[in-house]
């Protein structure tokens, strides 16, 4: 019996009101669901942006994952095989991609979508060096999402002291869904998400080990809450639910891939796979349910609905469903100068349509969507220290690369 958080008493989010003609808001016969009174984009016949180019600012990056930026300028780059690089004066035309790795780095399983995975450095990172890892780690048999932290010697090219500092509870098998995406809060805790453990017929418990993201007696399909040494923060939102994983901060996500801050409204805003169709962009609130697998609009891989509920009391809507999935990935809010435009929208990368999206948003409501077709799949989405907006391709020889105004 799996165990249900009790829902009744969750705030819901409004669905967003939107423009008339930005959107199509119908039935899809051929998903045979009823999408949301929200942006759905069931063709993916989005308009292009104009006025921007790209700049390559290094290639020569295997699977590049994740990136963040020193205060000098330079930055640091996952590799998902398992090297962590670092790139100098990584926003001027000097950038450079050193040849020698970091050393120090954990031992990961680089099975499937598995490897070294996001990073992210501590607030106070200019006193304390400290820098943050997610991985999946042990075989492809038996394998969980885990963090590390690790103290960059800059001049030796190396992490000192490494240690794991939280494991996924449980192991699962198969490279799929690890989560993983990182974020830092105010008060000093740390946001990291936690995939559902894979498609059907991968299971846990025996049952479809998707189901675990409704039991937060297991970490998956959840998003958790962490201080900074990787333990439970006491008023996180599960803490004095019997059986309940403590780390928990909100449930119901099949696999997050993208997450981030509004820096003016403080508002948590994620994106995350669905599974054929009904890719989502969600508002994260503390104790919330966000339906995976039980209320979705994903079809199966092999055809009929993951579930017949759309929506369900105590169910939070998300604020956007792709249809079909345009497989999002790092997502970041735009605050620079190079596009005024496109000040305070989420820009999410998309892996199988190769693109960025453009969400508009006035507050919490959607008010239109564009692309940038960018023509390789877009892994990660990072704001530079310089406002710049980057991406990383996620290719043999990924790059990382620069949107730029286009020249007149």
């Amino acid at each position: 019996m799996q165990q249900q958080y009790p829902t009744q008493n969750l705030p819901h989010i409004r669905k967003p009101a939107l423009a008339v003609g930005l959107w199509l808001l119908a039935l899809i016969p051929a998903l045979g669901c009823t999408q949301p009174a929200g942006p759905v984009d069931p063709t993916g016949d989005v308009p292009e942006a104009k006025g921007w180019g790209m700049e390559t600012i290094v290639d020569g990056l295997r699977h590049p994952w994740s990136m963040a930026w020193l205060p000098d300028g330079s930055a640091l780059v996952t590799e998902r095989p398992g090297q962590l690089r670092l790139i100098r004066q990584a926003t001027t035309s000097a950038a450079a991609l050193d040849p020698t790795p970091i050393r120090g780095t954990p031992k990961v399983c680089a099975c499937g979508q598995g490897g070294l995975l996001d990073i992210s450095l501590h607030p106070d990172f200019a006193d304390n060096q400290l820098v943050y890892l997610t991985f999946a780690e042990g075989t492809e048999d038996a394998n969980r999402t885990a963090l590390a932290r690790g103290r960059l010697d800059l001049e030796n090219k190396r992490l000192r002291d490494l240690e794991i500092l939280f494991r996924n509870a449980d192991s699962k098998s198969g490279g799929q869904h690890f989560g993983s995406r990182l974020l830092w809060l105010p008060d000093g805790t740390l946001l990291m998400s936690i995939g559902d453990g894979g498609n059907p017929p991968t299971s846990f418990d025996g049952e479809n080990i998707r189901n675990q993201a409704q039991n937060p007696g297991t970490h998956f399909g959840s998003l958790l809450r962490l201080n900074a040494d990787g333990s439970a923060p006491a008023d996180n939102p599960f803490v004095d639910q019997p059986s309940a994983k403590p780390e928990i901060y909100s449930i119901g996500h099949r696999n997050i891939q993208g997450l981030t801050r509004d820096p003016d409204s403080g508002r948590i805003w994620a994106n995350e796979h669905g599974s054929r169709g009904g890719d989502e962009i969600n508002l994260i609130q503390a104790g919330n349910n966000y339906g995976w697998p039980e209320v979705t609009y994903s079809m199966e891989y092999w055809g009929p609905r993951v579930s017949d509920k759309t929506k369900a009391p105590g169910v939070t809507q998300p604020t956007v469903v792709w249809t079909p999935s345009i497989a999002p990935s790092g997502m970041a809010f735009y605050t620079g100068d190079d596009f005024p435009d496109w000040q305070g929208d989420l820009i999410s990368g998309a892996l199988k349509f190769q693109q960025l999206r453009r969400t508009e948003l006035d507050g919490t409501r959607v008010v239109g969507e564009d692309k940038l077709s960018i023509g390789q799949r877009v892994r990660d989405v990072r704001q530079g220290p310089d406002g710049g907006l980057y991406i990383l391709t996620d290719a043999p020889n990924g790059a990382l690369i620069r949107i730029v105004q286009e020249a007149d």
